[in-house]
């Protein structure tokens, strides 16, 4: 009776060792972009329109839920008796994998991006995903370089970051120009802005947008140097004509307050007011392509000349890290005459976070 019962309970042993190995496993889930690349992992949450996605080369990733989507990887295993077809099948497939199995990592164990991999524009791009976490934004940059009659360079870097609530909207840019012919640098601007909007009720808002502007290589039209240092703080209230999501349209009036100091040849400084009318907008366009606008005019109350910004930027987004970008500005009579005018035409190409 003894011996029986130990057989007894051996088989039990036995058995239930097999039932365990025939439970479904879990396999990958695989987050797909919207140009088709493709991370394996696992869904962690799902959480106010973002996907946390634990990848197994890019470690935790924060993808909006427009920019991707999640499918299962091969389903799960099915219970399997011995001598049926799918046991069959089952030993086909492990053999067949064999190999790539032994070069897998552990369990619990990342696989390493190795090579240049990990400086494609997908891993960088993910990389200040989850540095920025809600921040998004963009990392622009364009040169020339030449050499014919005299030697030329013109090179223009810019980082802008943004982000949204459901009534505030605020951004920041940082820009760095420079330029040199024949040795002499003839542009060495540093500038930086930002904005705050705030929507209220029936399609009002307000805005705020200072703007910090050095210029180290600025001259009079009589070639005096006037290196400058610039703020600018403009208030206003405006009204949103269109506020959908592929189309926005605002008007508003505002007023801005200018301090310059100059730095060379004589340290000296100004304060001046102006108010101001501006229009912005912001379109979607079919082929992942948006143009976006902004016109300032100051009235001719002081010095009797119309003030002029306007920028205009048309985005095409390659890819969902890669967009290409043609810019045009131009600033023509400012408010304080000692404030450089300009006109610019530049293609930048960014990477998107």
């Amino acid at each position: 009776m003894l011996g029986g019962g130990v057989w007894l309970a051996a088989s039990g042993l036995v058995g239930s060792a097999g039932l365990r190995a025939a439970e479904p496993i879990g396999n990958r889930e695989v987050l797909i972009y919207a140009d088709g690349d493709r991370v394996r992992g696992k869904l962690v949450e799902r959480s106010g329109g973002v996907l946390v996605f634990q990848s197994e080369k890019f470690g935790l990733l924060r993808v909006p839920v427009t920019a991707a989507r999640i499918e299962q990887g091969d389903g799960p295993a099915a219970a399997k008796t011995p001598g049926s077809r799918a046991v069959a099948k089952t030993a086909v497939a492990a053999g067949e994998k064999a190999g790539a199995d032994r070069a897998k990592p552990e369990k619990g164990e990342k696989e390493k991006t190795g090579g240049w991999a990990q400086f494609s524009p997908s891993a960088l791009t993910q990389g200040v995903r989850a540095f920025l976490g809600p921040w998004h934004g963009r990392i622009a940059f364009s040169t020339e370089i030449a050499n014919d009659v005299t030697d030329r360079t013109n090179t223009t870097a810019e980082v802008r970051l943004k982000r949204k609530w459901s009534n505030d909207e605020v951004e920041g840019i940082a820009r760095y120009d420079f330029a040199q012919s024949a040795e002499v640098t003839t542009k060495d601007v540093a500038r930086l802005s930002g904005s705050w909007r705030r929507d209220f009720p029936r399609r009002f808002f307000g805005v705020y947008r200072p703007t910090l502007e050095w210029n180290r290589a600025s001259k009079r039209p009589n070639g005096v140097p006037t290196d400058y240092f610039l703020v600018q703080q403009e208030i206003g209230a405006g009204l949103n004509v269109l506020a959908a999501k592929d189309r926005k349209l605002r008007f508003g009036v505002s007023e801005n307050f200018f301090d310059v100091w100059v730095t060379a040849p004589q340290s000296d400084r100004t304060a001046e007011t102006s108010a101001s009318t501006f229009a912005e907008a912001e379109w979607s366009l079919p082929w992942r392509i948006q143009l976006i606008e902004r016109g300032v005019w100051y009235p001719p109350f002081k010095n009797e000349l119309n003030g002029w910004e306007y920028r205009i930027e048309l985005n095409k987004k390659l890819t969902e890290t890669l967009s290409v970008a043609v810019r045009h500005e131009t600033r023509q009579n400012n408010p304080d005459e000692r404030v450089r005018d300009y006109s610019l035409l530049r293609m930048l190409v960014g990477l998107d976070f």
